[in-house]
């Protein structure tokens, strides 16, 4: 049995509509301001991206004998 994440089936949702929406605003951004906020929206989106890359690896690995034994 596989473990399970730190985020919820609700926060993964929030996380990837998240990410979905900074990646598609950054290049926007960068098209319509002059100045390098959009810059901003690249960094959270990568950092979004992060957390999600975590939760799925953590998803991925096996079960321990403790989380086992807490079910």
């Amino acid at each position: 049995m596989r473990s399970a994440g730190f985020l919820s089936p609700r926060q993964r949702r929030v996380a990837w509509t998240a990410f979905l929406i900074t990646a598609f605003q950054a290049p926007l951004a960068a098209k319509l301001a002059d100045d390098a906020s959009w810059l901003f929206a690249v960094v959270v989106a990568l950092l979004v991206a992060t957390v999600i890359l975590a939760d799925d690896a953590q998803r991925r690995r096996p079960m321990t004998e403790a989380e086992a034994e807490a079910d």
